[in-house]
């Protein structure tokens, strides 16, 4: 049995997704659903079961009590579930639901000998100045300034992994992956968290020029701010690498390794709809210049190092594939 924590959301849908296509039956899904179409990212699965946050332990103990003396029926828990937007303000329900959680599920895995593999996120970089090596020491860590509670709140649990991992009350298996900027099938839900690559699909459908921000460095070109975009393709690829690897544990960067402009991601979405580009500048509104990001481009050596070897989606590939086998259908959906 496998765990999925957010497993209806973006990330989440698409590994469980994967995981059902292996023919796996025992994928349980750990998420709310709510009154939106957020349950069309798993209508698609054979999951075996879909438990609220809030039952959770409940539904783990329950499990323990039934399990045979020597073996557990859940083999891992792949911890995607969070408060993931940038904007959300309150602070002491980001770390119950970022930091205290996760501790509780890190010690719960240890107890019962369960592999443990875990959604951080790029945003623990705060504004790059630090750059953006996966290094796993305390002072590495120490040397992080994220820019907002969300960011905080995943660098606090890695942290404490830092310093749990090195005691002997931790999951035969643990990873964590530092997320960069996702985009794919399944993130309709996210409103405006949303990746950017979908918001030029909708504009560029509805007939209305792309809006891309304005450079504010003398560094960059209008457009030419750079991202590591990674396709959630990728994302899944490298999680079921790791459960087909239970002797690598680590924190790795998940992205590409190469930065690209928004520019260069407009061009592929209209290339990929066969139309010219229609995209205007705009200034970045005052408020949020001063914290923008430019640069970001993950160093990937270290999950390299640890033997992943498959080489990621380019961004032209990746956008087609999202435009064409998903966007530009009547069934969007993975």
């Amino acid at each position: 049995m496998i765990i999925v924590t957010g497993g209806a959301g973006f990330i989440g849908s698409n590994i469980v997704g994967a995981l059902t296509g292996q023919g796996r039956d025992r994928v349980v899904v750990c998420d709310t659903l709510g009154a939106g179409d957020k349950w069309r990212n798993i209508a698609k699965h054979n999951i075996a079961d879909l438990i609220a946050p809030a039952r959770l332990f409940d539904y783990l103990n329950g499990l323990t009590r039934s399990a045979w003396i020597f073996s557990h029926p859940v083999d891992a828990v792949v911890h995607m579930g969070a408060i993931s937007s940038t904007t959300e303000t309150d602070a002491d329900l980001i770390y119950d639901t970022n930091v205290r959680l996760p501790l509780d599920l890190w010690t719960w895995c240890a107890r019962h000998g369960v592999r443990f593999i875990y959604a951080s996120s790029a945003a623990t970089y705060g504004d790059g100045g630090q750059g953006f090596d996966d290094a796993f020491t305390a002072d590495d860590l120490a040397r992080l300034r994220p820019l907002n509670a969300y960011g905080w709140s995943k660098h606090q649990f890695d942290r404490r992994v830092e310093k749990l991992r090195r005691g002997l009350d931790r999951p035969p298996q643990w990873a964590g992956l530092k997320f960069f900027n996702v985009y794919g099938p399944n993130e309709y839900h996210k409103g405006s968290q949303r990746s950017v690559a979908i918001q030029i699909f909708e504009r560029a459908m509805a007939g209305e020029p792309m809006r891309l921000f304005k450079s504010h460095h003398p560094d960059y070109p209008d457009g030419g701010q750079r991202r590591d975009f990674v396709y959630v393709a990728d994302c899944v690829d490298v999680v079921l690498w790791l459960l087909d690897h239970p002797g690598v544990s680590g924190l790795f960067n998940m992205g590409t390794g190469q930065s690209r402009t928004f520019l260069d991601l407009a061009n592929a979405v209209y290339a990929a709809l066969g139309r010219d580009p229609n995209i205007e500048f705009v200034d970045t509104p005052p408020g949020l210049r001063d914290k923008y990001q430019y640069f970001t481009e993950a160093r990937m050596e270290r999950l390299r190092a640890a033997g992943y070897a498959k080489p990621f989606t380019s961004l032209e590939d990746g956008v087609a594939d999202y435009v064409r086998k998903y966007l530009a259908t009547d069934d969007p959906y993975r």
